[in-house]
């Protein structure tokens, strides 16, 4: 199934979403990829049975997510759709705020390479093991579901920092190459420098680097219950079958999970010291409203205006008339701590409740944008809070020549053309022409530079990543600066991968005049280090019973646990749980 299939939540996103959504190629799933899928479902079913949340297995079956195969994200969207989910694929790491945001539309991002049997335990890259087998069965449960969506709601508008989109490409570099096979060590040493440099130089973490301690705390690495008796629900627990053990271990401390896991940093590339416990899935959502009672999308003020200015990406602002101004911030103006105007570079547009202001878009502000924010000197009452009546009496009014001057030395002066108002029926929004602004002895707009629309609003209430009006900027513009590495397979790999196909297609009945014996012959003549598919010849030399296969291979197998030692609780985990199915 090549090509892309939606359905009404896939129909739902925007295109700046879509935009990151690739076809899975089913088909280019190897025989050794199904393999390696199998191998790791099996053993994670197995032991997570009885450290798993109780939603994990359930969920499982209810979002069609088999054992023996991966995932046809096609058949994953009928079954997902019946708990109003969906899920799509992408090339590895996606950026964090289009992550959330995927989230935000129930929607589940997954990455559809899937590991090398080398890294069978644990891929820094993002994976279907880790997306499919880990995400997908606990959104099963609707208090986690809703969890998962409004952290994506809020963790899409959180502001992130220039040296945050620099880490982002670091470690997506990073991931690809070492999951890749062949990549030169001292390219991966280089690249770990960059990233360890980097990870000392962030200065202070943005809203989204704490966020995303927060995600990574509990979607990927959380733990549920008692500190004693704690269950797994974090996603990269439940699709590592080294870490899903050794985290239930006393070398892996346990916390009771707050608000301060924000300050607890993370390394992709290495098994957790700590994680946190959370005693129910409705906690989640109680500290994830605690953070956001933190974020500028609800504090507002200075401290916004300046998260925005450092992050030199794409924001908004809104007054506290609803006004909500959206482009690039560059400057504030502050008097004891209080912002006293603002400006934009380049394109910018303006809406109300998420909707732009017809005639306000980026081609009527294509250079920016700038307005006092504050009240009248002298006045009590706001510009937002006028009556009509109170509007004409200070001559705020179509075709008066006036002169506005605020409490902090903005002086807007010239004459009134018209004005908009939100449904509330307050000004949002005066227009001048002939207009001067000043402050102090400094220019910020003169009359040859056209029509001044200056904003209404005596406090900024909210910034936030990302435009109010998603439709007001082109942002189908997102390029990878590294694509996952497709290595073309040797005439070595491609047999070995035929000889795990004639495997496989026995064990589903497709031909079953294969002989085992021959092919465990041609892995121990030309594949002697192989490991996993000795131990699918093993299950099935148990059915129907062949004593003599049976112990040829695990005497291959004793010699590959000599040769490659490293490997060997593999190969006694695989047989552990053959042998157990076997005697049930």
């Amino acid at each position: 199934m090549n090509a892309i299939v939606s359905n009404s939540i896939l129909d739902r996103l925007p295109a700046h979403l879509k935009q990151f959504i690739k076809p899975q190629h089913y088909n280019d799933y190897t025989a050794v990829n199904q393999a390696v899928w199998r191998y790791v479902m099996r053993k994670n079913v197995d032991y997570l049975s009885t450290v798993a949340h109780n939603s994990y297995l359930l969920g499982l079956k209810q979002t069609g997510i088999a054992i023996d195969s991966i995932p046809n994200m096609y058949g994953m969207n009928r079954i997902l759709k019946e708990i109003g989910w969906a899920a799509v694929a992408v090339d590895g790491f996606i950026p964090p705020n289009a992550f959330m945001e995927f989230q935000a539309y129930n929607v589940l991002v997954i990455a559809s390479d899937i590991r090398q049997l080398e890294h069978i335990e644990y891929t820094p890259a993002p994976d279907i093991i880790h997306e499919g087998a880990g995400h997908a069965p606990i959104i099963a449960n609707p208090e986690y579901a809703e969890y998962l969506r409004r952290f994506g709601e809020i963790g899409c508008k959180a502001i992130s920092s220039a040296k945050d989109y620099e880490l982002y490409e670091v470690v997506r570099h990073l991931s690809i190459i070492k999951e890749a096979p062949n990549t030169p060590e001292a390219d991966i040493i280089e690249a770990e420098k960059q990233l360890d440099a980097l990870q000392q130089n962030m200065g202070a973490p943005s809203e989204m680097a704490r966020i995303r301690n927060l995600h990574w705390w509990t979607v990927e690495y959380g733990l549920i219950g008692t500190l004693e008796n704690p269950k797994i629900y974090g996603a990269g627990l439940l699709s590592s079958i080294g870490e899903s053990a050794w985290c239930m271990t006393d070398k892996v401390k346990k916390l009771p999970y707050t608000i301060d896991a924000v300050n607890q940093d993370f390394d992709i590339t290495k098994p957790q010291p700590q994680l946190f416990v959370t005693p129910d899935f409705a906690h989640l959502s109680l500290v994830l409203e605690e953070f956001a009672n933190t974020m500028a999308l609800r504090t507002g003020g200075l401290a916004g205006l300046q998260k925005l200015i450092a992050s030199q990406a794409l924001g908004s602002i809104e007054l506290s008339t609803g006004l909500q101004i959206s482009g690039i911030f560059n400057t504030v103006i502050e008097i004891n701590n209080t912002p006293i105007y603002f400006e934009t570079q380049g394109p910018t547009a303006l809406a109300n409740r998420e909707k732009e202001l017809v005639g306000h878009g980026t081609k009527n502000h294509p250079n920016g944008f700038g307005s006092p924010i504050g009240k009248l000197k002298g006045i009590n009452l706001a510009i937002e809070d006028m009556s009509p009546r109170d509007l004409r009496a200070y001559n705020i009014y179509e075709g008066e020549v006036v002169t506005l001057e605020f409490e902090n030395h903005i002086i807007v002066s010239g004459e009134i053309i018209t004005g908009k108002r939100n449904l509330q029926g307050k000004i949002i929004l005066i227009s001048f022409k002939d207009c001067t602004v000043t402050y102090n002895n400094d220019i910020l707009f003169k009359p040859e530079w056209g029509i001044y629309h200056m904003a209404v609003g005596k406090t900024v209430v909210s910034a936030f990543s990302g435009p109010a009006d998603y439709n007001s900027f082109n942002l189908v513009t997102h390029t990878q600066s590294s694509q996952t590495i497709k290595i073309k397979q040797t005439p070595e790999q491609l047999h070995l991968e035929r000889l795990y196909q004639q495997v496989r297609d026995y064990r589903e009945g497709k031909n079953t005049t294969i002989s085992r014996t021959k092919i465990l012959e041609a892995v121990i003549e030309h594949h002697p280090n192989d490991w996993l598919l000795a131990v699918e010849l093993y299950e099935l030399a148990l059915n129907p019973k062949d004593t003599e296969l049976q112990q040829h291979v695990l005497q291959h197998l004793e010699t590959v646990k000599l040769n490659r030692p490293e490997v060997g609780h593999l190969i006694d985990g695989g047989l552990e749980i053959i042998n157990k199915k076997i005697s049930v």
